[in-house]
């Protein structure tokens, strides 16, 4: 999606959740999308294979690559969930120049031990080399990272966030209180604005969220 004018623009990746199930798809993003539109981002919402049509890993992984690769360029990327994990593989990959992880899956073992999503993180992994598919095995990374997760959030637990800060790099963390796992996907909620101004997403009148 482009907004009006000329570019060129700053684009944004989005990746969403899903627990990488294909019932899930691209469409959980689309009010993200809009949003950096009407801010002057070009918001490119990728969609990747997905458990049960081809997905898991590596593929769901390749496409994300492959999708930014298409581009030319690294991009800014964020994921939500399960994107969240692909979004960190991606900048673990090179193809970030900044990362927003919002209640991300970034440690599988831990995502195995805790049966989340009804024991999904086992299917997504299994057979998978852990120091490729866990973005905590890969850290830290070589680019900035923003960590948004509610603490209350029941379906990925926000230790994981912490975990990977406690890595090291350029790592900012958030931990938001009284809050869960779906706000990240509403544009009109705080752990949107943060990574909005992570971005450099501002108003119009402020920077038109153009590349620098």
């Amino acid at each position: 999606m482009l907004p009006g004018g000329a570019g060129p623009f700053h684009v944004v990746a989005l990746l969403h959740g899903g627990f990488w199930r294909n019932r899930y798809r691209r469409d959980l993003m689309a009010p993200l999308a809009e949003d950096l539109v009407a801010r002057g981002c070009a918001a490119y919402n990728v969609e990747y294979r997905r458990l049960d049509a081809g997905g898991g890993w590596p593929e769901s992984a390749q496409d994300v690559v492959a999708a930014i690769d298409h581009l030319g360029e690294p991009v800014d990327v964020v994921g939500h969930s399960a994107g969240g994990h692909l979004a960190l593989i991606a900048a673990a990959e090179g193809r970030a120049r900044r990362v927003v992880g919002q209640a991300a899956v970034s440690d599988l073992e831990a995502g195995m031990r805790l049966r989340l999503g009804d024991g999904v993180v086992e299917r997504l992994a299994a057979g998978a080399p852990l120091d490729a598919a866990s973005p905590i095995r890969r850290a830290p990374l070589g680019v900035p990272v923003l960590l948004v997760h509610g603490a209350d959030d029941d379906t990925v637990p926000a230790s994981m966030s912490e975990a990977f800060a406690a890595r090291g790099g350029d790592v900012t963390l958030s931990v938001r209180a009284g809050e869960g796992h779906f706000e990240h996907i509403d544009p009109a909620s705080g752990a949107w604005g943060e990574a909005i101004r992570f971005l450099g997403a501002g108003t119009a009148e402020e920077a038109r969220c153009r590349a620098s």
